[in-house]
């Protein structure tokens, strides 16, 4: 995590909720959001130990902190996880869309495919974050930031077995695209950060599901996975007072996979 010593409090006073903070890039974007001075809300989906521990480790950098029981899946949470957040800290100056879940491996014409699982993903990944972002934008303060957490396989698919993940990620860029068409006159700023491979625990539930990793390394002109605390540097940098100008993009960082 980044050093708070060394991070400005640029975020002082503002609140940002982190969709899927318990964990893995969750986790590192909610901290580094306290380190620059955000008061932060996590939500989690099952394991209620893992998102109190994130929020000890928040509250000890100074700041305040909440943990919400809202799984994604569900569309109703939404709504009464935004209020939960405005009652607790009074405002919702940041969303970062971050909670998702990753179903890889199979083609679309292998007769074996689980449809009813890779649908799933579809209602966490896009209805579930969309619902998120419903609820927020009437409640977002003007000058506000929406960060969306897509993929780089969002807009390069170099190899198979990912269609429908890649389809979640490509609609959510295209989501964000159009809100920021409708929200930037009240000043909120929406971008997507797509990351490539990361080392969290989700790329590794899935990664016996993909072809060969060094294979896949070697279509990265940088030849490594990208770390969780370059992921919510930026992040923390979209989020920010120098982003103010910066809307509708998609920020790649993936090692230049696909140029």
């Amino acid at each position: 995590m980044a050093d708070p010593s060394n991070a400005s409090p640029s975020l002082a006073g503002k609140v940002a909720l982190v969709t899927g903070g318990s964990r893995g890039l969750g986790a590192a974007i909610a901290a580094a959001l306290a380190d620059r001075g955000a008061d932060v809300a996590i939500t989690y989906a099952a394991s209620a130990e893992k998102a109190e521990a994130v929020v000890a480790g928040l509250r000890a950098k100074g700041v305040r902190a909440l943990a919400v029981k809202a799984d994604q899946s569900d569309l109703d949470v939404a709504k009464p996880l935004i209020d939960r957040v405005i009652d607790e800290f009074g405002r919702l100056d940041i969303l970062v869309n971050n909670a998702g879940i990753a179903i890889q491996g199979q083609s679309v014409d292998d007769p074996t495919l689980d449809g009813a699982h890779y649908n799933r993903q579809w209602q966490v990944n896009v209805l579930g974050t969309i619902a998120v972002t419903r609820a927020a934008a009437p409640k977002l303060t003007d000058g506000g930031r929406i960060v969306f957490i897509g993929s780089r396989l969002g807009s390069v698919v170099p190899f198979p077995g990912v269609a429908d993940y890649a389809g979640t990620k490509w609609a959510l860029a295209g989501y964000a695209k159009g809100i920021a068409r409708e929200l930037g006159r009240r000043d909120i700023t929406v971008n997507v950060v797509q990351p490539g491979i990361m080392p969290t625990d989700m790329a590794a539930e899935v990664a016996g599901e993909l072809p060969n990793r060094e294979g896949i390394l070697d279509m990265h002109p940088i030849r490594r996975i990208a770390t969780l605390e370059e992921v919510a540097d930026t992040v923390c940098f979209l989020a920010g007072p120098s982003a103010g100008y910066i809307s509708g993009e998609q920020i790649n960082m993936a090692g230049g996979l696909g140029i």
